[in-house]
């Protein structure tokens, strides 16, 4: 039993990596171990050589509306069109847990998108010059996003092709 502690202390940590952050929230959207400035530039690289803009999620995996958001832009087919076609989409964890603030510096490159509360949205073009910060507010519908109005928020900062 002795050799197995090991072995199974270590399944057990895996396991727990992997736990949900909140787990009455479901799966976790926001990878709060990702390097997110690492994976901007890589967006931006991506989307210079497609002619795409990129589209920056911020929020929290304790955000009701952002599981919401999420949910709205991952099911519905126009909107995955319009993000297919025109963008490259990076998701950024901006929760503070434990007094460390996730992602602080990306959200301060960005002006503080998060002063308009989250989620919000934050469009760059290939070269990585901010186009717009959108407060999702002005996006929902009811008890969650209108896919119509995403759409059209899109497709208004959709690449000039």
């Amino acid at each position: 039993m002795q050799k197995l502690a090991p072995f199974i202390f270590s399944i057990l940590l895996v396991a727990g990596a992997h736990a949900a952050e909140y787990p009455k929230m479901g799966e976790d959207i926001y990878d709060t171990q990702a390097d997110r400035g690492g994976q901007i530039e890589a967006a931006l690289t991506q989307a210079k050589a497609e002619g795409k803009n990129v589209l920056i999620m911020f929020g929290a995996n304790w955000c009701v509306w952002c599981h919401r958001l999420h949910h709205t832009i991952s099911t519905n087919a126009d909107i995955a069109a319009v993000l297919k076609r025109d963008f490259v989409t990076v998701i950024v964890d901006l929760n503070t847990r434990n007094g460390t603030k996730r992602n602080a510096e990306v959200n301060l490159k960005y002006g503080n998108p998060m002063q308009h509360g989250l989620p919000v949205l934050v469009l760059l073009d290939a070269e990585g010059k901010q186009l717009t910060t959108q407060e999702t507010g002005a996006l929902e519908e009811g008890a969650g996003h209108s896919p119509d109005k995403i759409t059209a928020f899109l497709v208004q900062w959709s690449p000039q092709r």
